[in-house]
Order: C-alpha cells, then structure tokens, then sequence
C-alpha cells in the first residue's frame, strides 16, 4: 500500500473512532500531499518524497516543541508531542546515537577525514546516507565531537 492510500485509510478509520489529534494531524499531512501533486511537476508520490513529507512534517512539530518549552506552555507542548508521536509512527525505525556514531565512524575512515575542517565534506555524505533514519541534529552533534576528538 502506498503512503498515500495509508494516509487516507487511516483518516476514515479516525474519523470513525472520533480521535480529533489524529485525525487533524493526519490533515495536514494530507495536505502536504495534495500540495505536492499539485507543484505542477506531474511526477508520482515517491517513497523519497513521501518521506522528505514527513520529515519536513516531524520538524515543524519539533520546532514548536521547543518554542512551546521555552514558553512554558505545557498544554500546546503536549499537543505538538502527540503529533509527532502520530508523524512518527509513518517514518522508518530511527537509528541510535551508537549506530549513527559508528555509520560516521565509516564515513570518516572512507572519506580521510582527519579534523573539525573535513565537516562539510563528511556531513554532505552522511546525510545522503542517514536522511529518514537519524535526525540531522544528532548526526550534527555526533559527526562534531567525532571530529574534534
């Protein structure tokens, strides 16, 4: 089944249990979808757009997270995280710090990287390779401390 048929069955099967977070959240990600058929490019929902959708979906949810918490509002704080908790669940299994550190670790030996000067370069690489599976922040973090150590 395609991310798309997945995203509608399981808007109707929200509507019908009355589950209002997920179905709203499960609007807006259709939404996305209908923006996307509709950029006048004619091309099908691949599984990479699919999941950049997500992705881009996920981030907006843990952006206001982090606003909301610096607000100290708990109530739209909750919210935000049940959304990406529901956004979550479409996306692939996400890596641990230990497996992204040793990706890098490869990445690094593979590459020649020698110090914090080879950043880009390695960055570049490793977000090719971890985009869906690991949060670009920790890859971030994880590829810095690599580098500097």
């Amino acid at each position: 089944m395609n991310f798309e048929q997945q995203i509608n069955d399981d808007l109707k099967e929200a509507m019908k249990s009355g589950d209002k977070l997920k179905l709203e959240t499960l609007r807006s990600l259709r939404a996305s979808i209908i923006e996307f058929s509709k950029n006048g490019t004619g091309k099908e929902l691949a599984e990479e757009d699919a999941q950049k959708i997500l992705l881009n979906a996920a981030k907006k949810r843990k952006d206001a997270i982090e606003m909301y918490q610096q607000a100290g509002r708990q109530d739209l704080l909750e919210k935000e995280q049940a959304e990406l908790a529901i956004i979550a669940s479409y996306l692939p299994e996400q890596l641990t710090e230990e497996q992204v550190l040793t990706v890098l670790r490869g990445l690094i030996s593979q590459l020649g990287a020698e110090g914090p000067k080879d950043m880009g370069k390695v960055m570049g690489v490793a977000m090719k390779e971890l985009r869906g599976k690991a949060d670009g922040t920790l890859v971030q973090q994880c590829l810095k401390s690599l580098l500097q150590g």
